[in-house]
Parts: C-alpha cells; structure tokens; sequence
C-alpha cells in the first residue's frame, strides 16, 4: 500500500513539476512579448493571402527578419499578421489587430488604402505602414516601388530570350499598380527588339482580377497557342494559372523547346521546376521581378523600433540600392548582360521608362 502511495505521489510531483516548467516556458514567452509591446507589428494582408508567393508573403518575410532581429515573438505583443480574402475585411482586420494591443499597423497593396486612411486617422497614436500606397498623414508612413523599371528589365529579358518573336502580359486587374507593369514591360520589349533589329508582338491580357487562377490558366493556354514563349504574369495568386499551363505544356516538350514565364514581386523560380518529356529535371521560370516589400517593411519597421517612426514620409524604392530589380534566374549569359546593361541606362537617366501604357 505504502508503495502505492509514494508511486502516485511521485506521479504527482512530476506532473506538478511540468507543469510548472510549461507555465514558466509561457510565461517567458509572454513577458519576451510583452515588454516589447510598443514595438509590436501587425501585417494585413490584402485579399490574395500571406503565402501567395508574391506580393504578401514578401511583406510577411520582412516582417518574420524583423521580429527576429529583436528576438520578438510570433503573437500579441511581437508579430503577426490578418488574412483578407475581400476588402469588407480589411478595417474589421485592422481594428483586430489594434483591439490586440499591436503598435504598427502594416497594410499591405494599394486596395488598403481607404482603410488605412479611414483607420489612421481614427488611431492618432498608433504608427501604420502603407505599402503600395500614399497616405498623407503624420502616423502614416508610405512606400511605393518604381515597378515600370524593373518591368522594362522583364521586357529586355524577354525580348532577349523569345524565338518565336511573340511575348505574352498576363495582369491582374487594371489600376495606377499595374500600369506601371504593363508599361514597363512594352518599353523593354521594345527597346530590346530595336537593338537586336527584331519585330516582337506583344500579347496582352488581363484576368480581371488578383484570385481567378483557371482564367488566367485559360488566357495562358491561348497566348502560348499564339505563338508566345514567354509569358511576364502579373496577377498575384491567379497568376499561378500561368505557371500550371506553362508546366503542361513543357512536360510534353524537350527542354531547349520550352515556354517560359517571368514572376513578380518575389523569386518564383520555384514555381517553375519540373520534369520535360525525357524525364530530366528543368526550370522554365526565366526570371522575377523583385519588389523590395519586404525590404521596406523591415526598413520602416526598424525606424519605428529605434522611436523614429517616419510618419508622414513617403519612400520611393527604384532599381537604384535594389529597391526593385530582376534575378538572373535562367537567362542566358547574354541576356543578362543586355539586362544588366539597361538596368545601368535607366539608374544613369539615360531610359525613361513610361509609368501608363501607351495604348
């Protein structure tokens, strides 16, 4: 009996024991959060998600550095980010985030940009962050990114790489944002076909939206069926359609006899691996456009961590420090040259690369 009872004693103490090592680990956890709570961030996501492979889940990245940086914690008191999935969620997302406690409120692409306004001024004392967007207020800090230029290195790359001499533009949907793709992409591909003395059309189409995956699949299978071989999509989460026709398409090819596709706002060339008819592994996608917007939000971030939140200010990121650019990816050597070379034309004012399409 007495066994027993030492048996369900010991039991006891141990349990006793983790819990209490659980609670001390939590209240670690908690405390770590909480004496940096005016140090606090929240992202909000615009409406295609935090793992996009794009334009959120860049931001999202920035945020993660940032939290690390100063040993900050996943939850209230350190990081952490909303889910949109249409613009009704956006200042219901924000009041969330300010109802816990966070300092910093990030809004992430341009459609947050009445919420941010509307919230901002209603919040005097909380610090937001406007990505994609201006917002002229003193607890507003903005940044926007010179899209059209590394949009216009799209365009050499693509003018550099097509043998069919026809190129392909996949947007979302039409706004101030995707002008500056469009237009920037139709000057490169211009400019690059009058170097190499070359007629180059361009297809042009647009989902209509930022989510329609099967449409721009669809508008995809009809550009590639027109002669286009390489693709620039930008449409954020829809633009994985793209992704998935070039794929079909390429499993049944050999791999000198690919189509190709540029990805935006973040390196995609994951989205691009796969097997060719011959089953050898490849890549199709050719190159990124690079959006600094996980840059920008730790930058901004980290001004607001050191008490020097630039409220009021509005960062312009350029190809100029790689606020935006394009990664080699799979371009040939010449290519990237041709790129690279460009890249130095517009940096030294000798390109100006439009901000609206010409048509």
């Amino acid at each position: 009996m007495q066994l027993k009872i030492k048996k369900v004693l010991s039991i006891s103490i141990l349990l006793s024991a983790v819990g209490l090592s659980m609670a001390a680990c939590s209240n670690k956890s908690s405390s770590s959060n909480a004496k940096n709570a005016d140090h606090s961030i929240a992202l909000v996501t615009n409406n295609t998600g935090v793992d996009d492979h794009s334009f959120n889940q860049s931001a999202w990245e920035g945020l993660k550095r940032y939290g690390k940086a100063h040993d900050l914690l996943k939850g209230n008191g350190g990081y952490n980010y909303f889910e949109s999935s249409s613009a009704s969620d956006h200042i219901p997302n924000i009041e969330q985030a300010i109802n816990a406690k966070y300092k910093t409120i990030v809004g992430v692409g341009y459609e947050l940009g009445d919420a941010i306004n509307t919230e901002s001024k209603k919040h005097p004392k909380n610090n937001f962050i406007m990505i994609d967007n201006v917002i002229n207020r003193k607890n507003v800090a903005s940044a926007t990114f010179k899209s059209n230029d590394a949009s216009y290195l799209a365009g050499y790359a693509a003018a550099y790489t097509t043998k069919t001499n026809v190129v392909g533009f996949v947007g979302g949907a039409h706004g101030v944002i995707l002008n500056l793709f469009d237009a920037g992409f139709a000057k490169g591909v211009a400019d690059a076909a009058k170097e190499q003395n070359k007629k180059i059309k361009i297809i042009n189409a647009y989902v209509g939206d930022f989510s329609s995956v099967d449409k721009a699949k669809a508008i995809a299978k009809a550009m590639y069926a027109n002669k286009a071989d390489v693709i620039y999509q930008v449409a954020a989460t829809a633009g994985e359609g793209v992704f998935q026709e070039a794929k079909d398409i390429n499993t049944k090819k050999a791999a000198n006899d690919k189509v190709w596709v540029i990805g935006v706002d973040s390196d995609q060339s994951s989205l691009g691996v796969y097997k060719d008819k011959d089953g050898k592994k490849s890549n199709f996608t050719l190159t990124s456009t690079i959006k600094g917007i996980g840059k920008a939000v730790e930058d901004i971030a980290n001004k607001a961590y050191d008490g020097e939140f630039p409220g009021g200010k509005h960062f312009v990121y350029g190809l100029k420090g790689n606020g935006t650019y394009v990664v080699k990816g799979n371009m040939s050597d010449s290519a990237w040259a041709a790129v690279n070379k460009a890249k130095q034309n517009v940096i030294d004012g000798k390109v100006k690369v439009p901000t609206t399409p010409s048509n």
